[in-house]
């Protein structure tokens, strides 16, 4: 999973599209280009990249983009909301009025298709007003992007002292907002659950009984020696975050938790079945009926059971595969040690990934990449792994977060399939190829929607096995399990929004298809009610590049490279699927036209 700026806008009143943070760095073989005159198209691009950055200043912050201002947070406010829209129309309208036909430039037609469905996406979104039930559990929530946030917070010198000072003042009003926004949710009808406002409460608890000087929110002081900026950063943590925290926590526990909807589902909400389709669009990119979510989930649970069940058998000596779950999941000999232990196993399989790269990608990077373990209220939650891109002048390293809570109950079965996932050949392999992307103009390879960044990121898990890159019967079994659980949850998550699946039927079947520890499963389950439509994409996603995959070696026969055909689809930037498919059949039918005829 990412982080990104699309994460900051969710949790930050839901104001904009998939948005995300990409860095480059290590060896790439992308050929560059440079626009000498802007084309129309380029011109509408770069005035939507600097607007983005001026309007959303998170994003500039984990984008390293010129001219950020580093202590400003977004407006959150409903004239902010209300002026981010009215901007995002604007763009739109002007996309619209550019004829196709003058788009003679590849680059042009793929900057032209992924802004507009961008655009159009978000738009797609509103109907959810997501501003007005922002109360979340997961990565969407503002507890997890601030101080995501503050991990990033660029330190070092007295003008970045000074704003990382000012962002953090900012905060509280920040918060305040936020409750401005859902008390207006509460009038209207619109509200998060009560098990994820429980659920948040109890984050919120675990934050405030953090001294200062250990908070999430205090991170910039960790990368900073100036004694007198860290006296003054922690005391706005204690005098002003930590009390504007509390006001919330109130808020939620007098006020909010008790006016709640009982249901899961977003389907209780105004206009909630058309917000589950709009945000499965929105993250995927393309459009599936929740029954087709709902299907396709339980199609790939089946097939995966034919490939774990000898594994199963070798490993814990049943073919029951719930059964074997259960043991990989509990049993000692499955278990860590210590949080040292952990770290070490994923630190050993990102070594062997990135020495594997060459023999499947032409198109790679070789930037080590820094393992931090959570925050402890964080991992305590469940929260799985995850990447952070670092700013493009080489700051500070890209992060790899793991959850290292509680290791002698944690199955070593996952370490290795999320490792692969979020680093190599996986998310830090997708991003880096996409900053190298220099034929494509920035915005392209910096945007990030799911249905590519997240399928490509649990195709890469596959690949990883194709590479031979597990370490054993257990990885393995992890791996499969691993995409078992992501089609699990294009059940859950379609389940609980559109068909009234309970919390414990959820609970269950997620424990059932999967080597999650009881904790990750609860986060998880967690996750998909506060983030709907977002778990499906990776498996819609991961089922398209193979698809694609398989019609390229359909049709090139003996001349399909494996290594061709990663770069083309890594080689462009983040692309919306419908376009992928566009493109790689485009290339297909060159390589086609052009590989030599054997009689």
């Amino acid at each position: 999973m990412h982080r990104s700026a699309t994460d900051f806008s969710i949790a930050m009143a839901g104001v904009c599209g998939l948005i995300f943070s990409s860095v480059a760095g290590g060896e790439t073989r992308a050929t560059p280009a440079v626009h000498e005159t802007r084309s129309p198209m380029v011109a509408i691009a770069d005035d939507y990249l600097a607007t983005l950055a001026r309007m959303q200043p998170e994003f500039g912050t984990s984008e390293d983009l010129p001219g950020t201002d580093h202590g400003a947070l977004i407006d959150n406010t409903e004239a902010g909301i209300a002026r981010w829209r009215a901007y995002e129309d604007q763009v739109l309208a002007q996309l619209k009025a550019i004829p196709a036909a003058s788009l003679h430039e590849e680059s042009d037609r793929v900057l032209a298709g992924v802004l507009r469905d961008e655009l159009e996406r978000s738009a797609g979104a509103r109907v959810c007003r997501l501003e007005l039930w922002g109360v979340a559990s997961y990565v969407n929530g503002w507890q997890a992007s601030l101080t995501d946030l503050a991990r990033v917070q660029p330190v070092g010198s007295d003008v970045l002292r000074a704003a990382a000072l000012q962002r953090a003042k900012g905060i509280p009003r920040f918060i305040d907002n936020e409750i401005v926004l859902l008390r207006q949710g509460l009038r209207e009808g619109y509200s998060s659950p009560k098990v994820i406002v429980r659920e948040v409460i109890k984050q919120l608890d675990e934050l405030l009984a953090t001294p200062p000087a250990q908070s999430p929110f205090g991170a910039p002081t960790e990368r900073d020696t100036d004694p007198q900026f860290r006296a003054a950063y922690q005391a706005v943590v204690r005098d002003e975050i930590n009390p504007a925290v509390r006001r919330y926590r109130e808020f939620l526990s007098q006020t909010y938790l008790p006016a709640a909807r009982e249901a899961l589902g977003v389907s209780a909400n105004p206009n909630g079945r058309a917000c589950y389709d709009a945000v499965v669009r929105q993250f995927s990119t393309v459009s599936m009926p929740s029954d087709q979510v709902y299907e396709t989930g339980w199609q790939q649970i089946r097939a995966l059971d034919e490939q774990m069940r000898p594994l199963a058998v070798r490993l814990t000596g049943t073919d029951d595969l719930a059964r074997a779950m259960h043991m990989v999941n509990t049993d000692s000999r499955f278990a860590f040690r210590t949080e040292a232990d952990v770290i070490a196993y994923a630190q050993a399989a990102q070594d062997r990934a990135s020495a594997a790269m060459p023999r499947a990608f032409g198109l790679r990077t070789t930037l080590p990449v820094q393992i931090q373990p959570y925050p402890e209220f964080r991992a305590r939650a469940g929260a799985p792994g995850q990447y952070q891109a670092p700013p493009e002048d080489g700051s500070r390293p890209p992060i790899h977060l793991l959850n290292t809570w509680d290791p002698t109950h944690k199955s070593r079965a996952s370490i290795e399939s999320t490792t692969f996932h979020e680093t190599w050949p996986g998310h830090h392999q997708q991003i880096m190829v996409a900053r190298e992307a220099k034929a494509q103009h920035r915005l392209v390879r910096t945007l990030f929607n799911s249905g590519f960044g997240e399928g490509w990121a649990l195709y890469a898990e596959r690949v990883a096995d194709e590479m031979e890159l597990y370490s054993g019967e257990l990885d393995r079994f992890g791996y499969l399990s691993s995409a078992k659980f992501r089609s699990a949850r294009m059940v859950i998550d379609s389940g609980i929004h559109t068909r009234g699946m309970s919390y414990d039927e959820a609970f269950k079947l997620l424990t059932e298809q999967s080597t999650l520890s009881p904790a990750q499963v609860r986060g998880e389950v967690n996750r998909y009610i506060s983030w709907p439509g977002q778990a499906p994409s990776y498996m819609i996603g991961n089922l398209e590049i193979l698809r694609l995959r398989d019609a390229a070696k359909e049709k090139l026969g003996a001349q399909f490279d494996l290594r061709a055909f990663h770069d083309q689809v890594l080689g462009r930037g983040s692309v919306t699927l419908p376009l992928l498919r566009e493109l790689v059949e485009e290339w297909i039918a060159t390589a086609s036209a052009v590989a030599p005829q054997i009689h």
